[in-house]
């Protein structure tokens, strides 16, 4: 077994929370080695929207300017079609992204993830942490004097640090390996992605959502020429993306009587794999024990249906952060505000998915109905509206606006 210098933090994964947290711990003087399994970040089909408050995540990290000089997008309208309003209706009706900025909070930001990865990566080690890549059998052993041991080019490596950072994704080992209980959601819907290039005469400041017939759609250009398009679908029809010619029929499923225009995202070139998965939350409620904390997905990820991923890891680096350059003294109860914090947002989180998820891919006509009821109460404000709390945060909105009941609510309606 070949020995090293222990490194005081060792983060096991290297993808956008990983790599952020590596480069601001290093930025402060302390010795930071990033592990990864992968030796060329892959386009996973996730990730890639970033909130207004994310934005202000990256602000506070330093990592703003780094990300917008790497060609990070900014969107500028937001427009809600479907197929119970009339297109023009809906277009007199545009969400103004670039109006957070009077509370402080830059438009939405979009970047593709490998790019995002591969950017924080080179600033981690430009600030002087170490990157490892390749690493495999990572073995995890918490405690006051936590050890991690893995494979790297056929040799067994082992490090002491002083603490032990699990941002590995959904199915992290070291949440496994630190017997870190995660609570999951059952799945409702399924999501399908894909990156489309030749999008020219779509709008590059324009993302849509909307429902119509029996797709939830979703489109968030990253220039002139390039657009993440996503579908939300019923478990019952599974296979609908199966096949050798999947990323046909999910441009096809782009061409949408709601949205004028739709036929330029239709008529796009993959640039990337169509790839589906479970909508369903995932969350831990301490997400640490002694010698080990999560980060990101690896502590637990929201329904992707409002597209909070991104600006969930970078406020768990920036809390992370905070208390470890506050405190050197890593202790366990160090880590207590944030599992407080976390578990909150979490909570608040999962119930705004939960409405997207009972308002938008449920489909017929009673769904549609309902979509239609609630689209008029909303106008009125005769009904509550948990989507500020998707480009906010959902800490700005009032506690009471996130009462169980709402959904039960909604589904009686």
């Amino acid at each position: 077994m070949e020995k090293h210098t222990n490194p005081e933090v060792v983060i096991v994964g290297a993808g956008i929370g990983g790599s952020a947290l590596a480069t601001v711990l290093a930025r402060a003087g302390i010795a930071v080695t990033l592990l990864e399994k992968s030796l060329v970040h892959i386009d996973h089909v996730r990730g890639e929207w970033l909130a207004p408050w994310g934005v202000a995540e990256t602000e506070r990290l330093g990592l703003y300017e780094t990300l917008l000089a790497a060609g990070g997008h900014h969107l500028g309208r937001h427009i809600a079609y479907s197929d119970e309003v009339d297109p023009a209706t809906a277009e007199s009706q545009p969400l103004d992204l670039t109006a957070f900025e009077g509370a402080g909070f830059k438009p939405p930001l979009c970047m593709r993830h490998p790019v995002m990865c591969d950017l924080l990566n080179a600033e981690a080690i430009k600030s002087g942490a170490e990157l490892i890549r390749g690493v495999t059998e990572v073995q995890v052993t918490p405690g006051l004097a936590p050890e991690v041991r893995f494979r790297h080019d056929g040799v067994e490596r082992k490090f002491n640090p002083r603490i032990i950072i699990g941002a590995d994704g959904r199915n992290s080992v070291v949440r496994s390996q630190a017997g870190i209980d995660q609570h999951r959601d059952p799945t409702h819907h399924l999501m399908a992605g894909m990156l489309v290039d030749g999008t020219t005469g779509w709008p590059a400041d324009l993302q849509i959502f909307g429902t119509e017939a029996r797709v939830n759609f979703l489109a968030f250009p990253q220039s002139s020429e390039r657009v993440r398009l996503y579908i939300c679908y019923g478990i019952d029809d599974k296979r609908r993306f199966a096949g050798a010619d999947n990323q046909a029929r999910f441009l096809d499923a782009f061409r949408l009587a709601s949205v004028p225009g739709s036929e330029h995202l239709a008529n796009g070139t993959p640039s990337g794999p169509c790839n589906s998965y479970g909508n369903e939350d995932t969350w831990t409620d301490v997400p640490y024990v002694p010698g080990v904390v999560l980060i990101g997905d690896a502590a637990g990820h929201n329904d992707p249906i409002i597209g909070q991923g991104l600006s969930i890891s970078y406020r768990d680096v920036r809390i992370v952060r905070d208390l470890m350059l506050e405190n050197r003294n890593w202790t366990p109860d160090l880590f207590r505000p944030y599992a407080e914090e976390r578990r909150e947002r979490m909570r608040r989180l999962r119930l705004t998915a939960s409405t997207f998820s009972i308002l938008s891919v449920e489909f017929g006509d009673h769904a549609r109905a309902r979509r239609l009821k609630v689209r008029e109460a909303r106008m009125s404000n005769n009904s509550p509206d948990l989507t500020p709390a998707t480009f906010v945060g959902p800490e700005i909105l009032p506690a009471e606006m996130f009462d169980e009941t709402i959904l039960d609510r909604l589904r009686a309606m």
